[in-house]
């Protein structure tokens, strides 16, 4: 069962912030760009109706069972968790600037060597790209790692990137379970 904020409530969010879902020594922590509105109205990472990162969670193998957004909590005992590059709630992504993006890299940085993650997975590679200046990454594994932990960027699971179906974007996060499953965290 979804939480459905009323429409006031999801315009009143812009800026808003939700806690990270975090704990030490996670396998993967995901990294999304920033929360959207329906995100800061509810408090919950990727709630938006339409959002597949819980469905795709699941179907790449890292849960064993679909979460909703308001099981979040348990995604730390599944060696799971997720922050943001940006923490404040906005419309639409576009809306961040290349100096909010750079500070979150930084601000992620310091909270990846705090938590000593095996993974660092971020869900959208243009954002990826401004955050941390590598103009042509490509999906998948990075090489370079960000405070001891591998880098992966994932596709944005958002229901407005509809060129990535479902299934192709469980492909694409099932590489990351496997390489977090094997221990294969050694850049190429």
């Amino acid at each position: 069962m979804s939480v459905r904020p009323s429409p006031q409530q999801v315009e009143a969010a812009e800026g808003a912030v939700i806690p990270d879902v975090v704990a030490p020594d996670l396998r993967v922590l995901f990294c999304g760009i920033n929360p959207g509105l329906w995100s800061g109205a509810t408090g919950l990472h990727f709630a938006r109706p339409g959002n597949r990162f819980w469905p795709v969670l699941h179907a790449a193998g890292f849960t064993p069972r679909r979460l909703q957004p308001e099981e979040q909590d348990e995604l730390p005992s599944f060696g799971l968790g997720i922050t943001n590059l940006v923490a404040r709630a906005s419309a639409k992504a576009a809306e961040l600037s290349a100096e909010e993006l750079r500070a979150g890299a930084a601000a992620l940085a310091d909270k990846v060597a705090r938590l000593r993650p095996q993974w660092v997975a971020v869900v959208g590679i243009t954002a990826y790209r401004t955050a941390f200046g590598h103009r042509r990454a490509a999906f998948g594994k990075q090489d370079r790692r960000i405070a001891g932990a591998g880098v992966w960027v994932l596709p944005n699971p958002s229901g407005l990137n509809a060129h990535w179906t479902e299934q192709t974007l469980a492909a694409e996060f099932g590489q990351l379970r496997q390489a977090a499953t094997t221990g294969d965290c050694v850049a190429r």
